[in-house]
């Protein structure tokens, strides 16, 4: 049978066709799908909602949770942000975006929060991940605990990079929430967020969402996403004046497509939140950094050992009295060196019946019981005199005691910022005095401290409370200039 071939009008008909289906239709319809909510950051308020409640893939948008972790495992001191990790085979094996680690490479924590909060690189957030619970499936359970405590109802997270699994799904309610939370819990490190370029340690990276944080007045973060199956979700917040929004989509057909809606919703939720709403900052989630040794609500730190010897001498109990007792033939010595008023007080004393409530030491009848007031002490106590107490005093049975550390909250001056990791101190030091001079307003009477390690010189301001290292740093970034916190040690 002979094949039919098309004619002219009905291949033009076909290439037509195929047109209108790839062209006409709205690209929306292919996409993934959209949601869309925004939220008053100072009261929680929902200004408006769209399929906010519809599980989606979240990308990226994952990370703001490895990252609100991380911050949490500081702070608490599990961990710190000068810790050296170690890359792991799995970790150097994630797909982009990356920061292109290798196995076995050693970096410090802190230039994995860069490169994950800045360039969204997914080796950095897996080994962030793996540096805190040792390895994937153990931090993503308690990302799940953490969400579950934030009030994410219909999150789960699989990953702590965000890339698509079965099952890894969020809301776009509940990634606004977190995005509320990272804000409110942990205003040192928000700064991150804003950042357009930031020193990743082996090399700078650029921000993923730099051109909405520049176009847009008032954006200050938070974080981008995208996957095939997600389409381009970005968290995004704006403050102006005495305001700030939150807004979430997912489903974006594109870069500047996701862009144009996420400033349409901001600029819907200025019109419709008040100007003078109070704020009521989110409580912040129990701290559950453990799911097997403590039920869920956190391990206690604590110092390994117990105390074995007091570093104070112990204070004398007031019930102790003391007795001098001198010889018979140390008398006349000890009378030239009172004063007349003593010596009075010594024949008294002698001549007079004193009740001691603890039992006496035997004496011989030759030897004399000298008591004297504090007052009345002379300046040298003479030779041949001998010190006791009414009662000996039974040691203390050594006591097992553990010892548990917290975290200060004196808000005392203990904080610093970094300004960033220089190949000679000379250098380290010059950028402290340059940066001292750019931003005197903030950092007037710090400390300028270069700290030697092995990848550099770190050039650090310290004895400064939280809130003027967190202004400090605000201040800094805007001047494009790379800070970082550094909490109490």
């Amino acid at each position: 049978m002979k094949a039919r071939r098309l004619s002219s009008a009905q291949f033009g008909l076909f290439v037509f066709a195929a047109i209108w289906f790839l062209v006409l239709v709205p690209l929306s319809a292919l996409a993934a799908p959209y949601a869309a909510y925004v939220m008053d950051a100072r009261t929680g308020e929902v200004l408006h909602s769209r399929n906010a409640d519809t599980r989606l893939h979240p990308a990226s948008l994952t990370k703001m949770m490895t990252l609100y972790i991380a911050f949490e495992a500081i702070t608490k001191g599990e961990i710190s942000a000068d810790t050296i990790v170690t890359i792991s085979k799995n970790a150097a094996s994630e797909p982009p975006s990356k920061l292109g680690l290798k196995p076995g490479q050693k970096i410090a924590l802190r230039y994995l929060i860069r490169a994950a909060a800045v360039k969204s690189a997914n080796d950095a957030a897996t080994a962030i991940g793996e540096a805190i619970e040792g390895s994937e499936a153990k931090f993503a359970r308690r990302m799940n605990r953490t969400a579950k405590a934030m009030g994410m109802t219909r999150t789960t997270f699989k990953n702590m990079h965000g890339l698509t699994q079965e099952g890894h799904l969020s809301t776009a309610r509940d990634m606004s929430i977190l995005g509320r939370h990272v804000l409110f819990d942990y205003p040192q490190y928000y700064n991150l967020f804003s950042r357009i370029t930031a020193d990743a340690g082996v090399g700078r990276v650029n921000h993923t969402n730099r051109r909405f944080l520049a176009d847009y007045e008032g954006a200050d973060g938070i974080k981008t996403g995208y996957t095939r199956a997600a389409g381009f979700n970005l968290v995004s917040t704006a403050k102006r004046g005495n305001e700030r929004i939150i807004a979430t989509v997912f489903g974006g057909t594109s870069t500047a497509q996701r862009n144009a809606k996420i400033a349409e919703l901001l600029d819907l939720g200025f019109r419709r939140s008040p100007s003078n709403a109070p704020l009521r900052k989110p409580d912040a989630p129990v701290y559950a950094n453990d799911d097997t040794t403590s039920g869920g609500q956190g391990k206690t730190i604590r110092l390994s050992g117990t105390v074995k010897q007091s570093k104070r001498p112990q204070i004398r109990p007031a019930a102790e009295a003391e007795i001098l007792v001198a010889r018979a033939d140390t008398a006349p010595v000890i009378t030239e060196a009172l004063s007349d008023g003593i010596a009075a007080a010594l024949e008294e004393a002698q001549a007079t019946p004193v009740a001691i409530a603890a039992p006496p030491p035997q004496i011989a009848p030759d030897d004399q019981v000298v008591l004297a007031a504090a007052s009345m002490r002379p300046a040298l106590r003479p030779k041949g005199l001998v010190r006791l107490l009414t009662e000996q005093r039974a040691p203390r049975a050594a006591e097992e005691q553990e010892v548990v550390t917290r975290i200060s909250t004196s808000g005392g001056h203990h904080w610093g910022v970094n300004i960033g990791r220089y190949p000679s101190r000379f250098k380290a030091e010059s950028v402290l005095i340059t940066t001292a001079l750019a931003e005197m307003s903030t950092l007037d009477g710090t400390l300028r401290k270069v700290v030697k390690r092995p990848q550099g010189f770190e050039a650090n301001f310290l004895g400064m409370t939280r809130e003027t290292a967190d202004l400090a740093c605000r201040r800094l970034a805007a001047r494009n200039i790379t800070c970082l916190m550094i909490g109490p040690s």
